[in-house]
This record gives C-alpha cells, structure tokens and sequence, in this order.
C-alpha cells in the first residue's frame, strides 16, 4: 500500500504537501464559514466558489503546455510562494476588520490563477518522482493525503474558528506552505526540466487537444470528470447550508460533514493503493460513479444527522475512487511528450468545472433550497454515468 514512499524524493514531496493540503482545507472551510457569516447567502456562497474555480477553467490548458515545456518543480515552487502570499493578505484583511466579499472574491481569482498551472505540473511531476512502475500507487497516495487532509483540515478550522479566531486558520494556512517550499527545495528529479518546444504555445496546444480527441478512452473518461464536477462535486459549496439550515450543527456540524466526507474519501484512495495494478479498474471506475451519485441523492433527502454522516462519507468514498481510477488509466494511457497537457485538460474538467457547477447550485439553492438543488445534481450524474457505460462499454474491461 505504501511501496512508492519508500522513494526518498516521492517521500520528502508527499509530507510536505500533505501539511501544505492540511493548511489548505482550513481555509477553504474558513472561507466558507466567513462568507456564509458575512452574507447568510447560499448565492454568495456560489459565487465565491465560481471565483476560486474559474481561473482553472481559463488557464490550466495553458498550465498544461507549460508543464510540457518547463520545470515542474521550478512551476510548483512559483505557485506555492504566491498561494502563501495570498493567505497572508486574507488573514490581515480579517485582523484589520476589512473582509468584504468583493475581496475574498478577488483573492478566489488569484487562488485559481495559481491553481491553473499548479495542478497540471503537480499531476505531470508524479511520474517523475517515482518512475512509471511506481506510478499508480503514488498516485492513489498522492489522493490519500489530499483526502486526509480533507479530514483533518475541515476539523482543525472549527477548533481554530473557536480559539484564534478565523484570521487564524489563514496564518495557519499561510505558514503551512513553507513546508512544501522546503520539500521542493530539497528534491531533484531526473527530467523535471521539461522539453522546451520551439512552437507557438497555441500550436502545442491544438496538438494536446487533437492527440485527446483522437482517443474515446480519454474523451470518455473526460466526460465523466466533467459530469462529476458540474453536478455533483459542488455539494461541497452548499455544505454550510445543510450545516447550519438543515441541521442546526453550526461551524462544528460544517467541519464534521466535511471531515466524513474526506474520512470515506481516504478509504477510497487507501484501497486503491493497496490494490496495485488490480484488473477491473474501468468495472470499479463505474461502480464508484454511480455510488456516488445515489448516496449525494439519499444525503439530500435525509434529516436525521448520524445517517447524513455516513452517506456523505459513502459519497466521498464514491467520489474520490471515480476521480483516482480516471487518473490512473490517463497516466498509464497518455505517452510522457503529452502527459502536462493531458493532466490540463484533467484540471479543466476536474477544477475547471466546478465554478460553473457552485454558480448553478448556489443559484439553485436560492430558489428552490439546498436539498432539491442536490437532489437534482445528483440525478443528472447518475443519468450520465449510466449513459457514458452503454456508450462506451470498452471502459468495462480495462
């Protein structure tokens, strides 16, 4: 289960990013929190989420070529000294009484913006890390600190919110960062430099996206992060609402759903792990999508607090096995000269999608409140998923 740690680079990069992703999931349950304190607006809310997302969508096919192009290390370092940056800023504007949503949304933009070319080099720089016959199981770790995080952060800012305020969980956050600086700074691999082309970047760019369109494996997988990101993942947004509306739990009863919802999502990526370069991944890829989309369904509808709990974690077991197993047949499917524009397009309809997705929801919720507005989401994921196994049944048997 834990074979590429054994990988001094892999093991220096996974702990650093791992306290940084702690820091990370701190803020963004503070921000949600701030924002829902500020407004009371589920449509606010959204549109804070749009703003973090939308830059993704913009920018991480240009993030891809980059990765193709330059150093992933020399990319990551850039992104993590600028998120660093803006964490502070956050953290000062709340201490001097100046947080107003037209800056938290500002600060949302510049956050992507940086997400938009961390992500891909950071999904590229893997395999350069570990070696391809390592990669799978670096991966899934690689989603296991992300999820574990995803537990403990959510958590932590409820006890930070309750004791140092919430300008401190984006100090936290900010000194967070340092350690994936460190890591970075400390690490070489071999071929993280990348191949600098002498063609126009839009050149390189048409070539990623006809070397995409060239292969129904890769189109299908793609359609099925997009659907997730679209419809289902922006449950993540209305998490306040069910917290505070639906259930009355307040700030503590927001970083407990979350922190289940990470709880069954590290499950996900643990099994996976552990289960190595397993046959039936495209079979288990399917049965991960629809669980997801039936327990983000149930959670919809439920009122008692303990049930609502288990469901969430089921649909972030549901979630995080869908997004790890498409990750994992792009990086074994996709030849190293492309892979940064790959993952580009990974981050465009996995990040990408979500703005669009917080903005429907959130404006949904606002007519027709958060229960339906998920409910909805839900049943369009699974109409899809349904869809995409008769439509490409190849899937069924990677």
């Amino acid at each position: 289960m834990f074979s590429s740690l054994k990988i001094r680079n892999f093991r220096i990069y996974w702990l650093g990013m791992l306290i940084s992703l702690i820091g990370s999931w701190v803020q963004i349950t503070a921000q949600a929190w701030l924002v829902f304190d500020l407004t009371r607006s589920s449509f606010l809310l959204g549109i804070v989420g749009f703003s973090s997302y939308i830059p993704i969508f913009a920018l991480s096919l240009f993030g891809g070529v980059a990765a193709d192009r330059f150093s992933k290390r020399g990319i990551l370092l850039v992104t993590q000294v600028g998120l660093m940056a803006l964490a502070f800023v956050l953290g000062i504007l709340v201490v001097a009484e100046k947080a107003a949503v037209w800056n938290i949304v500002l600060i949302s933009l510049l956050n992507g913006s940086f997400m938009a070319f961390d992500g891909p080099a950071r999904q590229a720089y893997i395999i350069e890390l570990t070696g391809r016959e390592h990669v799978l199981n670096a991966l899934a770790l690689n989603s296991a600190a992300f999820n574990s995080a995803r537990i403990i952060g959510p958590a932590l800012a409820g006890i930070l919110i309750a004791s140092v305020g919430m300008a401190g969980c984006f100090f936290v956050n900010a000194v967070s960062f340092l350690a994936a600086i460190a890591a970075l700074a400390i690490i070489r691999a071999a071929g993280s430099r990348g191949v600098r082309q002498n063609k126009h970047i839009f050149v390189e760019l048409w070539e990623g996206l006809n070397f995409i369109r060239g292969h129904r494996l890769i189109l299908a997988l793609m359609i099925i992060v997009a659907v997730s990101s679209l419809f289902g993942f922006s449950y993540v947004i209305l998490m306040p609402v069910f917290a505070d509306s639906v259930f009355a739990k307040g700030v503590g009863g927001l970083g407990t759903l979350m922190s289940s919802a990470g709880f069954g999502a590290l499950i996900a990526a643990l099994t996976i792990a552990g289960l190595g370069d397993f046959k039936g991944k495209g079979k288990l890829l399917m049965a991960s999508a629809v669980v997801f989309s039936l327990a983000l369904f149930a959670f919809s509808f439920t009122r008692i607090y303990w049930l609502s709990l288990l469901l969430i974690c089921l649909a972030g077991w549901g979630g995080v096995s869908t997004m790890a197993l498409v990750n994992t047949l792009l990086q074994i499917n996709v030849p190293d000269s492309f892979r940064g524009r790959v993952m580009g397009l990974f981050m465009l309809t996995f990040a990408g999608m979500v703005p669009f997705g917080n903005l429907l929801a959130g404006s949904v919720a606002q007519l027709a409140g958060a229960s339906v507005t998920l409910a909805i989401g839900a049943g369009i994921c699974l109409a899809f998923f349904l869809c995409v196994n008769i439509m490409f049944p190849k899937i069924r048997d990677i």
